[in-house]
């Protein structure tokens, strides 16, 4: 069965994972969220008036589970690139994971 996998893994290439992980502390109950931006099929495109200057947009709204409720809305801008430039949060505060 190991050489299938092999055999697999050069024909398709290994698995990249195109995705960003952020994290946001709730300001009224102070609970923890964790959220997944897929970079390929989350982000909105913002044309630019030339070529090439095509940026990237997401925003996300979050909801805990602990019972608050209360909306957290995140908004996130990236590059032609897809690397994230500017990140905004009303409602909580960014955290490291």
């Amino acid at each position: 069965m190991g050489i299938f996998r092999k055999f697999a893994s050069l024909v398709t290439g290994s698995p990249k994972d195109y995705s960003l992980w952020i994290a946001v502390k709730c300001d009224r109950c102070g609970e923890i969220i964790r959220t997944r931006v897929d970079l390929n099929n989350d982000l909105s495109a913002e044309y630019g008036e030339g070529e090439g200057e095509t940026a990237y947009y997401s925003r996300k709204v979050l909801i805990g589970k602990e019972g608050c409720y209360v909306p957290i809305e995140v908004e996130m801008k990236f590059d032609a690139r897809r690397n994230l430039v500017e990140k905004q949060v009303k409602g909580g505060k960014f955290v490291e994971d």
